[in-house]
């Protein structure tokens, strides 16, 4: 089953494909984590996104197309795939049903700007594989350490709270739009569409979405 998570930044996507990942045979799709991947090893991509990530915009579809077909060829003996942060626009999504891509399931993680400010203050990442903590959600053994490696957690440039405003205008703008798209399709029997209250403790996110 192919799951797609939805839902502005900060919701709670990374930890929520975290847990179904580590629940099921998925491969995941975390465009983020691809993006900031290449800009540590200074690829020609990561070169080009990384101005666009840290003021908190978008990169062409042409680019994140590209990402999506190259993870799925490496990705077929997958049972299915948790797609974090993919699609963010019309266009892509329905560019996935050309290819076509199918979505079984799509989570929207709903959320208030102003928990989104506050929450993304907490948060920390391991750069190498996209692992997603919070200072008091879901914190690491050890404060600022990753628990699988011993490696340092960071804090991403478009955490800081002037970036995420801008990410939560652009979200509004280009992304927001997909609740709808999917909500539509689901109506007409395409697929399952889930609503859930991200403002609540990661325990109860999860346990609602894994009881449906």
């Amino acid at each position: 089953m192919n799951i797609l998570l939805l839902g502005p930044p900060g919701a709670g996507k990374g930890t929520i494909a975290q847990v179904l990942v580590e629940t099921g045979n998925y491969g995941l799709l975390s465009t983020g984590h691809m993006l900031r991947q290449a800009i540590a090893d200074k690829t020609e991509l990561g070169l080009k996104a990384q101005a666009i990530m840290d003021s908190g915009k978008l990169v062409s579809d042409e680019i994140m197309l590209g990402l999506v077909a190259q993870f799925l060829a490496d990705n077929v003996a997958a049972s299915g795939i948790v797609f974090d942060g993919f699609p963010r626009t019309l266009v892509q999504a329905k560019a996935m049903q050309e290819r076509p891509i199918k979505v079984d399931k799509v989570i929207f993680l709903r959320v208030a700007d102003e928990v989104i400010v506050a929450r993304m203050a907490g948060r920390r990442v391991h750069p190498d594989s996209g692992r997603v903590y919070h200072l008091v959600n879901n914190p690491p053994v050890t404060p600022n350490i990753d628990d699988i490696t011993g490696e340092p957690l960071i804090t991403r440039a478009d955490d800081k709270e002037e970036v995420v405003r801008e990410r939560l205008r652009v979200y509004r703008e280009q992304t927001e739009p997909l609740v709808e798209f999917y909500r539509t399709l689901a109506a007409h029997g395409d697929m399952v569409f889930q609503e859930v209250d991200a403002a609540l403790a990661v325990e109860k996110v999860i346990a609602a979405i894994t009881s449906n």
